[in-house]
């Protein structure tokens, strides 16, 4: 017999925190019927091949199908969040830690007394009960259902892979009561209640490194920081944070570049660089003469994570309107990112 399966494609320690009250909400009703299953990836090979098929939990809806049972056929069922399924003629199954095949063949065995040879199929049809969060810097944060067996990879591009300024790690954070996560960098949290592990997200997404594409289980949490950027304000076409990606730095020329380029107003000979000194209240004020750059008599300068560079106006006359922008986009960069002091 051949059965269908409807799978449907769909600084952070504050986030930490709202993440693991969210577990712990969803484990009141259902923790008895994960762990068990969670023991079992952890005495397996992470290889997604050898991992157990979806288990079915509350909240999870499915479809039955089944010839000479229109009481029963093609309806949807809800698991309770009980982990029981209610039906008609069957009545009352325990469904939640059962896998598909498991509670088709429970079917099968309780219609053999109605009907000699039951055609039974089950298919998932809502997933409910295998959460899993995914924050940071991807296109489509939030909440997510494993719906089946997913790496950490196909996580990441079921939430639309990642965005612009990701920086250059991915991290994942894995509740101890599901065991530890099975990779020899992975290390507890200070709490004692999380395994995480940092992976290189460029290699991960590139295959280059296979063996560290783990199978991630319910409650997993995902994360994905922001890169460090420097800010680009002023007489540029796109101004704003520019990330530094892969932990490197980024230089005045490659800066501005990325910004689209200067403008015709700009006065490339007069640009400053705001940088953040440690233990001082002021930024220090850094002149640079981009225009010496840019004609290869002098030296480009490397910015640093937290920089602002400054291509101020040649004329003065649209000074007031740039200050104004400029303070615009500075308080949009600090509410976005949260790093400007």
């Amino acid at each position: 017999m051949s059965h269908g399966r409807c799978i449907q494609t769909s600084p952070m320690t504050v986030l930490w925190a709202v993440a693991a009250i969210l577990w712990g909400w969803t484990q009141v009703s259902y923790v008895a019927a994960q762990v068990p299953v969670a023991a079992d990836h952890q005495s397996r090979d992470e290889n997604p091949r050898d991992l157990p098929a979806y288990v079915l939990g509350p909240d999870d809806q499915i479809v039955i199908h089944t010839l000479d049972v229109p009481d029963l056929s093609d309806k949807p069922q809800k698991i309770g969040r009980d982990g029981d399924l209610k039906l008609p003629m069957v009545g009352r199954i325990h469904a939640a830690g059962m896998t598909v095949d498991q509670l088709e063949a429970e079917l099968t065995t309780r219609l053999k007394v109605y009907l000699q040879e039951p055609d039974v199929s089950v298919t998932l049809a809502e997933s409910h009960s295998q959460p899993v969060s995914i924050m940071g810097a991807v296109a489509s944060s939030g909440i997510k259902q494993l719906e089946g067996r997913k790496t950490l990879v196909e996580v990441l591009l079921l939430a639309g892979g990642l965005s612009a300024d990701a920086g250059p790690t991915v991290r994942v954070a894995r509740p101890l009561a599901q065991g530890r996560i099975p990779l020899p960098e992975a290390h507890d949290d200070p709490t004692g209640s999380f395994s995480i592990v940092d992976l290189d997200a460029r290699k991960l997404l590139e295959g280059r490194i296979p063996d560290k594409n783990i199978a991630i289980l319910p409650n997993d949490m995902v994360s994905v920081p922001r890169a460090d950027v420097v800010y680009v304000i002023g007489e540029v076409n796109k101004p704003g944070p520019v990330p530094l990606g892969g932990g490197q730095t980024k230089s005045i020329l490659e800066a501005v570049s990325s910004s689209g380029g200067t403008l015709r107003t700009a006065a490339p000979s007069r640009v400053r660089i705001l940088r953040r000194v440690p233990g001082q209240e002021e930024r220090a004020d850094v002149q640079v003469d981009l225009q010496k750059v840019m004609n290869g008599k002098a030296r480009d300068v490397a910015l640093a994570a937290g920089d602002i560079l400054v291509i101020p106006d040649s004329s003065g006359k649209r000074a007031t309107t740039r200050v104004i922008e400029a303070a615009i986009q500075m308080g949009t960069m600090i509410g976005t990112y949260g790093i400007v002091r």
